[in-house]
């Protein structure tokens, strides 16, 4: 029947007018991309869009960067950087930030990051791509060593870390985070993680005051901070 038809085409316009309605007014789909905002007070707010799930929450930036103290005359190395989620907390604290690391690709990210951020801050850091065997720095030159997801990959560890301390000042401290040697839900394969205590050895055998070694306070990590004699 036409009327009938004509009813039916009605609704048909009705229900495509709503729902071109609906799409417009409906939130745009979330994108998480890397990004950096400098705030008055807190750490750089930084979302990476790699395959560590949360890492936020279960790296506790905060908590790590505590344990550092104050940083304002400090230089920090941030040896294998990657694309800085470190890099940026650490700048906003310490009077230099050398961000090191092998892959140039990660270091573009940060470089192209590095330019969101106020010149008084971006001023303090340097990007420098290292070697595997050697980061290449100045000589005497580092208040602290940062290694974050980086201990296992060093291939001759025991030369490295001998070789570091030339470009230690006195008295500079090694802050070491990796991941345990347990069954942890992420991370790299088992065979290849450091655990705690392998790396206390092989710092103290290399020369270096063990200070700190903590086994509980991250979920999948520990933390160990040593001092060169």
């Amino acid at each position: 029947m036409p009327g009938m038809r004509n009813v039916l085409l009605i609704l048909i316009i009705l229900v495509q007018l709503i729902l071109v309605s609906c799409k417009k007014d409906a939130p745009p789909s979330i994108v998480y991309e890397e990004e950096v905002t400098i705030a008055r007070d807190s750490s750089p707010l930084i979302n990476e869009s790699d395959n560590e799930p949360d890492r936020v929450i279960w790296q506790k930036p905060e908590m790590v960067m505590e344990l550092l103290g104050d940083l304002k005359d400090k230089t920090v190395a941030d040896i294998g950087a990657g694309s800085g989620f470190f890099t940026f907390r650490l700048l906003q604290q310490a009077k230099k930030v050398i961000a090191v690391d092998i892959d140039k690709e990660p270091l573009e990210k940060m470089r192209l990051l590095s330019q969101k951020l106020d010149t008084a801050i971006s001023n303090k850091l340097e990007i420098k791509l290292g070697q595997p065997s050697d980061p290449g720095l100045g000589l005497k030159s580092v208040d602290i060593v940062f290694l974050s997801n980086t201990y296992m990959y060093i291939k001759d560890r025991e030369n490295y870390l001998t070789n570091l301390k030339r470009y230690l000042k006195p008295e500079a401290r090694i802050l070491i985070i990796d991941y345990k040697r347990k069954n942890i839900p992420f991370g790299p394969p088992y065979e290849e993680r450091v655990g705690m205590n392998k790396a206390e050895r092989e710092l103290k055998e290399a020369g270096y005051s063990i200070e700190k070694t903590d086994d509980l306070s991250l979920d999948y990590q520990y933390i160990l901070i040593a001092r060169s004699k």
